[in-house]
């Protein structure tokens, strides 16, 4: 199965998707409402645990694939899927404004990790549309193996210089 066979797969019955995507902010409102100040205690540490990773993953992908289409496919955002490409982003985006209301993101286990893999994957998709808008044909003798070390090293430089930035 590829990728574009879930997607597809998503599309074709869109209430599992639609359920999981109203149930996890649904999930941190209520929450909200009954863990209100007891989010550092131990079982809501790990539920609001849960919510943030069941947030967080779906939408960072879904975020990622609309600025793939858009930028290097160059489809239209009116031609965006709702259950797929617009959903997860909506509900990871309210889910973390009512976790944020009652726990602390730095409580939350492997949070910044999360972050750090989001901005990760935006500077990478940054370098790629920076290296496909200038249009550079290189005829190399260098090997292929040393090229990857070279984008390596300066993903390393973009991940250290967004560090200093956000801290």
């Amino acid at each position: 199965m590829t990728l574009a066979d879930f997607l597809n797969a998503l599309n074709q019955n869109p209430t599992l998707s639609i359920f999981f995507f109203v149930v996890t902010p649904l999930t941190a409102l209520l929450a909200w409402i009954f863990g209100n100040g007891e989010s550092n205690i131990s079982p809501w540490k790990y539920l609001y645990t849960i919510l943030v990773y069941s947030a967080l993953i779906p939408g960072i992908f879904a975020f990622i694939l609309n600025i793939y289409l858009v930028v290097f496919k160059h489809e239209s955002i009116m031609n965006f899927n709702l259950y797929t490409q617009i959903l997860p982003i909506v509900s990871m985006v309210v889910s973390l404004w009512l976790i944020s209301r009652n726990a602390r993101f730095d409580d939350i286990p492997g949070f910044n990790r999360l972050t750090g893999l989001f901005v990760l994957l935006i500077s990478f998709m940054l370098l790629l549309w920076i290296l496909d808008r200038m249009q550079i044909f290189v005829i190399s003798f260098m090997p292929f193996h040393y090229f990857i070390i070279l984008l390596i090293l300066i993903l390393v430089v973009i991940r250290i210089s967004a560090k200093r930035i956000f801290k």
